[in-house]
């Protein structure tokens, strides 16, 4: 099957317009924001799920994804709780139309889905090497998480760095 025409089972979900407007003031490690000139391009941005393009205002900010989470839904992660750089755009309006494939999905790289329950506690994780059919590789590691009734919530971030991807809610 095309990975172009497909319908996601799942939704990656950026970084939602209200924290972008926060983040881009202040990130939720207290510091002020800094955009600079991406010359090089190719940043995962998290706010519009896409790779920077060269000459682009972008920022490096710390993001507390699971922090933000849990003050919308009263959850207590406790300990759980981190944060850790992102990029962002200086400004956009976050993905434009309805997403045909899984960002940062490249054939081969490693990453992290961590589950989280309704608390914020983490219940599990599995390393994900991206197969050749990125969509293929990320709908099975989401039915697989969700297969479990307790999973409210997944992240996904790189081995390497570490870093928060994107979210995928409970449909």
């Amino acid at each position: 099957m095309n990975t172009k025409t497909r319908t996601l089972a799942y939704r990656a979900r950026p970084i939602p317009p209200a924290a972008l407007r926060e983040l881009r003031a202040t990130d939720d490690a207290g510091r002020p924001c800094a955009p600079f000139t991406d010359e090089e391009g190719g940043a995962p941005l998290r706010c519009c799920l896409r790779l920077s393009e060269p000459g682009e205002r972008i920022a490096l900010v710390s993001y507390a994804p699971l922090r933000r989470w849990a003050a919308e839904t009263w959850a207590k992660p406790g300990a759980y709780d981190e944060q850790g750089p992102v990029f962002i755009c200086e400004r956009c309006d976050g993905p434009g139309g309805e997403a045909q494939s899984y960002p940062f999905a490249r054939a081969g790289a490693l990453r992290t889905v961590r589950r989280y329950d309704a608390e914020g506690r983490i219940v599990g994780g599995r390393l994900l090497e991206i197969p050749e059919d990125t969509t293929a590789g990320y709908e099975a590691a989401f039915a697989e998480a969700f297969a479990d009734p307790e999973v409210a919530l997944v992240h996904v971030r790189a081995l390497e760095y570490g870093c928060f991807h994107f979210e995928v809610h409970r449909a």
